[in-house]
């Protein structure tokens, strides 16, 4: 199983439902700015991230983007200030 990059941003009008999206992200991937975030995941696992954040969210006022970034775009990422681009684990704790 091949785990993949992919940056997940998001606009949430609502308060509690940003929160419970903030949630279930901060399980999935590391908060790189407010409502962004970097996960290195299998496809299989980026399915239950997309079911749990469908689940709380309004599609009729809300937005997430997905972003998949190949590999050898990683090494364009470019960071101005504080931070760095989020690397694979070895190890999770689930």
């Amino acid at each position: 199983m091949s785990n993949k990059f992919y940056i997940v941003a998001y606009d949430i009008k609502d308060n509690q439902r940003r929160t419970k999206v903030f949630k279930i992200m901060r399980n999935f991937g590391t908060r790189v700015q407010f409502s962004v975030f970097e996960c290195i995941i299998s496809d299989e696992i980026l399915k239950k991230m997309i079911e749990k954040i469908k689940a709380e969210i309004d599609q009729s006022e809300d937005s997430v983007r997905i972003y998949l970034i190949p590999e050898s775009a990683k090494k364009n990422i470019k960071i101005i200030g504080v931070g760095e681009v989020v690397r694979d684990q070895k190890y999770f704790i689930v």
